[in-house]
């Protein structure tokens, strides 16, 4: 099954709505030739909505849209694409309020929470530390010999607050291995 992951916040807004839908040969100056959009990527598979806090209120409408009736356009089209997909959604912030303030749709955020996983900052579960240190320097050391750490430097990882979370975790063992 195809996986598609998509980050809401690395897309310009401007042209989210293109990378979701696709667009049509002509639809705007620039749109030479047909583009598949993610959903249409994602048919019988699932797409990945990263950091979808980020979104502007058209596009949660017509997010909202395809969630329900499972049918798009392509921009610039007038025929109806119907797909099938699963949806996950990921985001740092805290939806309930952005709801709240008129952020993000209600109706939306219903949607997408049937299951909700809520993962605690690094910082809240040093459990964790040791198995990712490991993860990561297996990960990023390119030879043969298995990078270790000394429990002096796992006590420092160990004590640190985290503010970066995972990614922190892991540029500072890449650093690590680098020098």
């Amino acid at each position: 099954r195809p996986f598609i992951a998509v980050n809401c916040a690395a897309i310009p807004e401007h042209l989210l709505e293109s990378e979701l839908f696709g667009v049509e040969k002509g639809a705007y100056t620039g749109a030479t030739a047909r583009r598949l959009g993610r959903f249409e990527l994602a048919d019988n598979g699932d797409i990945f909505l990263d950091e979808i806090g980020n979104l502007r209120l058209d596009l949660q409408a017509k997010l909202l849209r395809v969630l329900q009736e499972r049918e798009y356009f392509r921009l610039g089209s007038s025929e109806p694409i119907k797909t099938n997909f699963r949806v996950l959604a990921a985001t740092n912030v805290n939806l309930e309020e952005k709801v709240a303030l008129g952020e993000f749709r209600m109706d939306l955020y219903h949607r997408l929470r049937v299951i909700q996983l809520t993962l605690p900052a690094l910082r809240e579960r040093p459990e964790d530390i040791p198995a990712l240190t490991s993860h990561f320097l297996s990960k990023h050391s390119k030879d043969a010999l298995p990078k270790t750490i000394s429990p002096a430097a796992m006590e420092l990882l160990l004590n640190y607050a985290w503010p970066g979370n995972v990614r922190e975790l892991e540029n500072v063992v890449q650093s690590l291995i680098i020098l």
